[in-house]
């Protein structure tokens, strides 16, 4: 069921390399990768959750609120991490050409979708 709804977000994305749903302590759940991809998206989710919870202790620091979406922009790609609980996130890394607005949108329309499964 993952498995579908990450293929779904990479695929139906124009520049969409991989996505990964994931712990908060960088164990993968399920993930998706188109064959082309030019990284592991597994390593990227467990970097980035550490980094993921930094953020969320700022945010808490602030008094910001919670955190519900990080965009992490490099050279060769952005990562997108949508919080879906306390527990789980999903990332997805798209090419610097890619629909952004598009990748946005397909994270926050599927979100409710993992979530329900990960009940």
């Amino acid at each position: 069921m993952f498995q579908t709804v990450l293929k779904e977000v990479v695929e139906g994305t124009e520049g969409g390399i991989a996505s990964l749903l994931m712990d908060f302590e960088g164990i993968s759940v399920d993930s998706y990768s188109k064959p082309d991809a030019p990284f592991d998206i597994n390593t990227i989710g467990a970097e980035f959750s550490v980094v993921l919870k930094s953020i969320q202790r700022a945010a808490q620091m602030l008094e910001a609120g919670e955190t519900a979406e990080v965009a992490i922009q490099a050279a060769k790609v952005t990562t997108l991490i949508r919080v879906l609980n306390e527990n789980y996130f999903i990332a997805f890394s798209i090419r610097p050409d890619g629909n952004i607005g598009k990748a946005r949108y397909m994270l926050r329309m599927k979100a409710p979708v993992l979530i329900k499964e990960l009940a």
